[in-house]
């Protein structure tokens, strides 16, 4: 792991690069700018499940404030093995996501796993997400690069910021500027508890802004994997200077059918949506 250097910044990453202190980049998608004045948060289900229930959450996280609407149709899963519950609804899912997106106003961010259906998510999406184990899929990058898309770029749990830095690039290098960064836990040997995979690294917001354009968001819920983690670590990502967040949010979180420890119920994405203001205010940020 090697810290960014003079030379990278000049040769290895000068699209992703800040030019002068200050500088500062802003994606448009729609109405929404990510890195502007006002706060992001792109709040729904970890994953699709049915028609009803994601409008439902759209229209709940829509009414909190939230100004995108995020939801899986295809899920990488750590272990191969899925059953009734644990399941993934592919094309029919993104018709859904972007059924909701549509009726609520809200812009849609879904993840790509896979190149080979890049071009069916892209014609749904407004926002491709790159996931975390496809940092450096470097074919990926390319291609969700030309494509023209914004692209959500999540960091790797083993990346140092100068990987992170340089898979944006892969992306910048095709012509498209609309990257947005997202922090979502590193591995550490030590941790708080045995069953804390990931670390929210929130000094690596401040790091961004210092070395990069581009703006950053930060995922609690998936790096923190615990839900009553997620409001403290969104508040002290906003705190630190990250453009926005990530929160999985479900009307009955335990019945997930992903990852159902962190999603937070429409109460607590509203209580969290208002402390968040608050914060903001306190920055000279809006929400």
């Amino acid at each position: 792991m090697k810290d960014l250097s003079e030379h990278d910044l000049r040769n290895n990453i000068p699209l992703a690069a800040a030019k002068h202190e200050g500088h500062r980049s802003v994606v448009r998608i729609g109405d929404v700018e990510v890195g502007g004045q006002r706060l992001v948060v792109m709040a729904g289900p970890c994953a699709i499940e049915s028609e009803e229930q994601t409008l439902e959450i759209a229209r709940a996280v829509k009414a909190a404030g939230a100004s995108v609407l995020r939801g899986g149709a295809y899920k990488p899963l750590t272990f191969p093995y899925r059953n009734e519950k644990m399941f993934e609804l592919g094309e029919e899912g993104l018709r859904y996501l972007r059924q909701a997106g549509d009726e609520t106003g809200l812009p849609v961010v879904t993840e790509v796993v896979d190149v080979r259906l890049l071009d069916q998510v892209a014609k749904y999406a407004d926002i491709l997400q790159v996931g975390a184990r496809n940092m450096q899929n470097f074919p990926l990058l390319q291609e969700v690069g030309r494509s023209g898309k914004a692209v959500l770029l999540k960091r790797h749990f083993g990346a140092s910021l100068r990987d992170w830095l340089g898979a944006a690039e892969y992306v910048l290098h095709q012509g498209n500027e609309r990257v947005i960064l997202c922090e979502r836990g590193v591995v550490a040997p030590h941790t708080h508890a045995p069953t804390s995979r990931f670390i929210v690294d929130l000094q690596v917001v401040p790091a961004v802004r210092e070395y990069s354009h581009l703006p950053v968001l930060v995922d609690p819920s998936h790096a923190t994997f615990r839900r009553r983690y997620v409001a403290p670590v969104a508040r002290a990502g906003i705190a630190a200077g990250a453009d926005g967040v990530l929160i999985d949010v479900h009307p009955t979180p335990d019945q997930a059918a992903v990852d159902p420890l962190q999603a937070l119920d429409y109460e607590a994405f509203g209580k969290l949506m208002d402390q968040l203001r608050r914060i903001g205010q306190v920055l000279g940020r809006s929400l």
